[in-house]
């Protein structure tokens, strides 16, 4: 019986078979691997006394990480030009994600509402990230070809038209609009920190696309004002905000007993496991605040290992973004690169006291298992734009 004959590849095929940036992959399963092992340590104890078993945590976790790793890897093969057409779905159905947590699907834990149960309980704001860079990217893709429309100058309509759209208002509305909609949606499920990052990704798409710099100005103070009239309305953020300005003794419990963990682990730290924070002093440590068992287990050597490894991973990103083979896949990436780098500024910021508590979590490393799956499918939309970096340009 004859074979039937192979089918040619399409260029698209041909394309998303390329070999994916290995030192980006090296770094993210190298991230990954010492955030679990430092996720167990800091999580032993708490689990033990509050669930009677150990491995509840790490258990999860790892179950969660190698689903992710296999989603990585699937998205990784994935054309990225076919995000492109997803966006506007996956902004939509974002949105009516984080309506949704205003039904009886939304679920409470310390005062905030910022979880939707669907069978599993998750965060929307993490699909929202995603969802607003996609979409941002999507679009400016093509700002240098698109053709503006103009109106006769004759009119005070056309006059004041074609004024805004000489300044760049016009061409920014529809972004602003997003960005309003979906950060103020976060901010009343008092998860300030979550609009912050999403306001970061949105406005890095928006500066390599090559906005004005002085929207950007503008937008700061109109933010920070905003921010300033959010947090003097919420009880919850401004505690927090008063905790922060406070002496030592005025520390929140939970930032006092990290330093002293930071503090406590020297230059080579207590060793693996030997972390004394973790007994039941710092609430929650595999949470938010794992650093500083990182710290006080590894010293001040294994956390600036574990830091110039993030580092390493963010500039190996922008580095990808600016030999991406089109516009879409740069403008991607920086999104991407720029929401992680941020993600974890936040996380070692609130953990050192530098920042108030946002409650924030450290990617790789913090308990979470639909978080982490996002975050290592974000990694394998990047492997799958570092696919393509050899194929000739297409602008």
């Amino acid at each position: 019986m004859a074979r039937k004959p192979k089918r040619d590849l399409t260029v698209d095929e041909q394309l998303a078979r390329g070999p994916m940036d290995l030192p980006f992959l090296m770094l993210v399963l190298l991230l990954l691997g010492i955030g679990l092992i430092m996720m167990f340590s800091a999580s032993y104890a708490t689990a033990y006394y509050n669930d009677g078993d150990p491995l509840i945590y790490i258990t999860r976790q790892a179950m969660f990480a190698g689903v992710g790793v296999a989603a990585m890897y699937v998205v990784s093969k994935i054309n990225y030009q076919t995000f492109r057409w997803m966006a506007p779905i996956a902004l939509v159905g974002s949105i009516f994600l984080l309506i949704l947590i205003y039904t009886p699907l939304g679920v409470e834990h310390g005062g905030a509402r910022r979880w939707l149960r669907l069978g599993i309980e998750f965060q929307p704001s993490e699909f929202a990230k995603i969802s607003v860079i996609l979409f941002f990217a999507a679009r400016l893709c093509k700002r240098d070809t698109e053709k503006h429309k103009r109106y006769k100058n004759r009119s005070f309509f056309g006059r004041f038209y074609n004024l805004l759209d000489r300044i760049g208002f016009i061409e920014l509305l529809p972004y602003m609009v997003i960005l309003g909609i979906v950060a103020g949606l976060v901010v009343f499920q008092t998860h300030l920190s979550g609009a912050l990052l999403i306001l970061a990704g949105g406005a890095s798409v928006l500066f390599a696309a090559g906005i004005h710099l002085g929207w950007f100005a503008a937008g700061g103070v109109v933010v920070l004002l905003m921010g300033l009239v959010v947090i003097a309305l919420n009880p919850y953020m401004l505690a927090r905000i008063q905790l922060w300005q406070g002496t030592w003794e005025d520390l929140a419990y939970q930032t006092r007993q990290a330093l002293i963990a930071m503090g406590s682990g020297g230059l080579l730290g207590r060793g693996l496991g030997n972390s004394m924070q973790k007994m039941l002093y710092i609430p929650e440590p595999e949470n938010d605040f794992v650093f500083p068992i990182v710290v006080e287990e590894l010293g001040f050597l294994g956390g600036l290992l574990v830091l110039t490894l993030f580092a390493l991973l963010i500039l190996r990103g922008y580095w990808l973004a600016l030999h991406a083979r089109d516009k879409f896949g740069a403008l991607t990436v920086v999104g991407i690169i720029t929401l992680f780098a941020v993600q974890v500024f936040l996380n070692i910021g609130v953990v050192t006291n530098l920042i108030p508590n946002t409650g924030i979590s450290l990617p790789f490393f913090s308990y979470g298992g639909t978080a982490l799956m996002i975050q290592l499918a974000e990694m394998g939309m990047v492997l799958s734009i570092s696919r393509q970096i050899r194929a000739p340009k297409n602008d």
